[in-house]
């Protein structure tokens, strides 16, 4: 089955709407759901009023010289009054200006002192975040756990406060790490390691997207944290600490898919696949969305994905395999198993 780019952009569309019924407002800044971003609404909120203040004050006098000073019958022919200075006028639009910068970064360095130099409690959930073009590696060192493009974390209450610590690293370019109503923006710069933490405080799927220009797919790097409550959670890092199982039929897929270079970019946990320039595919399955965020993960779209993954989402760094039928179907059916 050939994929158009009409059944491409068709694809796109229903993920869209899918997300839209599952997921909180994108990126509304103004509706906070983590301290983090608590503290960029606020100074968005200061900002906001200085600068609507400005606006007021500056329309307010030109609306007032336009009405003042406009030109009347009785004026024709003859020049108006000159002003050739005024060192009080000039004062004020020269310190005031000044003063209005020096209030403004001293309360936006505030807030960024305050969130980068939080003391994290104990027990606080460590992350290593690693960007690649065009999609997002999550590395949970203390379970032994790597996945892709959907970062699971406890949900924080006042009974039981939960902090997540995320390490941010890239494996090629420029990127920023951007979930709207639990943080401000991170760079992940090569060669260089930032950091970031966030502390939900309702469960849901919270999108992000990377916000700093990396190439062709920039827009399309999309991201997903997925909130819950801590028994919840238990049970995901239960699941995918789990090696990859092979169900009786599909160990003819299995070996199909390890024959091929696919091994090269992937893992699969318990098998010799071992790659690491890919997405870990052990549990690929448990996932929404593929192409990071691009299409939903259903077996339908997987095998368009392994058909022709630039038809989807073009400049992506995974080949078209030239797979033949029965390998198409073989691998297909094995990787709708890994759950």
């Amino acid at each position: 089955m050939h994929l158009s780019s009409r059944s491409a952009a068709f694809l796109c569309a229903t993920a869209v709407a899918a997300m839209a019924q599952t997921v909180h407002p994108i990126g509304n800044i103004f509706k906070p759901r983590a301290t983090p971003a608590d503290s960029v609404y606020n100074i968005s909120l200061l900002m906001l009023a200085v600068c609507a203040a400005i606006f007021v004050v500056v329309a307010g006098l030109l609306t007032f010289a336009i009405i003042r000073f406009r030109r009347r019958n009785a004026d024709h022919g003859r020049e108006p009054a000159q002003v050739y200075g005024s060192t009080r006028i000039e004062i004020a639009w020269t310190v005031l200006p000044i003063l209005i910068v020096v209030v403004l970064s001293m309360a936006t360095a505030r807030t960024v002192i305050e969130v980068q130099n939080k003391r994290l409690p104990a027990d606080t959930l460590k992350v290593t975040v690693i960007g690649h073009q065009w999609w997002w590696e999550y590395r949970y060192p203390e379970f032994g756990i790597v996945t892709a493009n959907e970062l699971h974390v406890p949900v924080s209450t006042v009974a039981k406060p939960r902090v997540t610590a995320l390490r941010l690293e890239s494996a090629d370019v420029a990127h920023s790490f951007w979930i709207p109503q639990l943080a401000g923006k991170t760079d992940l710069i090569p060669g260089i390691t930032n950091t970031m933490w966030i502390d939900p405080r309702q469960d849901g799927i919270f999108l992000g997207n990377c916000a700093e220009y990396c190439g062709t797919q920039h827009a399309n790097m999309l991201l997903r944290v997925v909130v819950e409550s801590p028994a919840d959670f238990d049970k995901w890092v239960s699941a995918q600490k789990q090696p990859a199982m092979t169900y009786p039929g599909l160990e003819r897929g299995r070996a199909t898919l390890l024959s091929l270079s696919c091994v090269n970019c992937h893992t699969v946990t318990g098998t010799s696949a071992a790659g690491t320039f890919g997405p870990d595919l052990t549990h690929l399955m448990s996932r929404t969305t593929l192409g990071s965020g691009m299409i939903p993960n259903t077996p339908e779209n997987l095998r368009a994905w392994m058909k022709d993954p630039q038809q989807i989402k073009k400049g992506n760094l995974m080949p078209n395999m030239q797979l033949n039928a029965r390998e198409l179907d073989e691998v297909v059916n094995y990787l709708s198993s890994l759950k």
